[in-house]
């Protein structure tokens, strides 16, 4: 692991390095990337600065210096070459006093980078009982106010699923902890819009560009009669559901198999050199 924070990249990256009065650390406010790793090279690494700037400003977050935080990419991805990884971006209000009150500091800037390991191509989803709230002012913002999708996981890992499903206060389907959702049913491949409070996620705006998915907003109850359930997300890219609650699905369906082949047959014109 490498890890850049505030102009430095540490010696040591296990090392104490942000303030205990940061607000992005006593009250989650700050906003994230999480950027795939491919032979070293960032995946889609412009559009993840767009949606980080997006969110920044969501936040009222001061807009990062995209120019810095490239600069600070190349030095932790020029440390170790990672043939599969993971780059997580981080920016913060900065110290501030305790309590919400924003300080008058500079905000703070980390950047790390890790090895990761493939992703199964398929998973289990399990449905969680609390609603995401599609009105509420972090909706579809990578916030680091991430407490929500920390329980939501565990309620999903106790019923032996990897990641939780959240419907929105409308009754319908929104997005997982990490990832987005899509499904066929009567041969047409869906996913929710992003009006339903879900993340405008990079894996599924490349999808919506190279296959014809249709948005849509309906009762989480259509996914009982799913033929297929994809999850997508960076990390994920696309993964096939085999399990759904107590329901088996046949995974990766002819549908998923497309997405996948797909996937793999453009992932290359979006790594930046």
């Amino acid at each position: 692991m490498q890890v850049w924070v505030d102009g430095r990249v540490l010696d040591d990256p296990e090392a104490p390095a942000v303030r205990v009065a940061d607000h992005g650390f006593t009250v989650g406010d700050g906003v994230f990337e999480a950027v795939k790793v491919v032979r070293g090279q960032p995946f889609a690494l412009t559009r993840h600065l767009e949606r980080l700037q997006r969110s920044a400003a969501s936040l009222a977050l001061p807009e990062p210096d995209l120019d810095r935080v490239r600069g600070a990419i190349g030095e932790v991805l020029a440390r170790e070459e990672l043939a599969l990884g993971k780059l997580r971006i981080t920016w913060t209000a900065g110290p501030a006093p305790f309590g919400s009150g924003r300080g008058s500091g500079q905000p703070t800037l980390v950047v790390v980078a890790t090895a990761m390991d493939p992703t199964p191509r398929t998973t289990s989803l399990h449905l969680v009982p609390w609603p995401r709230n599609e009105r509420g002012v972090l909706a579809g913002v990578k916030s680091t106010s991430y407490a929500e999708n920390v329980l939501a996981l565990a309620e999903a890992q106790r019923h032996d699923a990897t990641e939780a499903l959240f419907a929105n206060l409308a009754g319908h389907v929104c997005e997982g902890t990490g990832s987005n959702v899509a499904y066929v049913v009567d041969g047409e491949l869906r996913t929710p819009t992003l009006g339903s409070g879900c993340l405008a996620g990079i894996t599924r705006a490349l999808l919506l560009e190279w296959a014809d998915v249709t948005e849509v907003d309906e009762p989480v109850e259509v996914l009982m009669r799913a033929d297929e359930i994809v999850l997508l997300s960076t990390t994920r890219d696309v993964q096939g559901v085999h399990r759904y609650g107590t329901r088996e699905l046949t995974s990766p369906g002819p549908t998923t198999r497309m997405l996948m082949e797909t996937w793999a047959a453009r992932e290359a014109e979006h790594l930046d050199p």
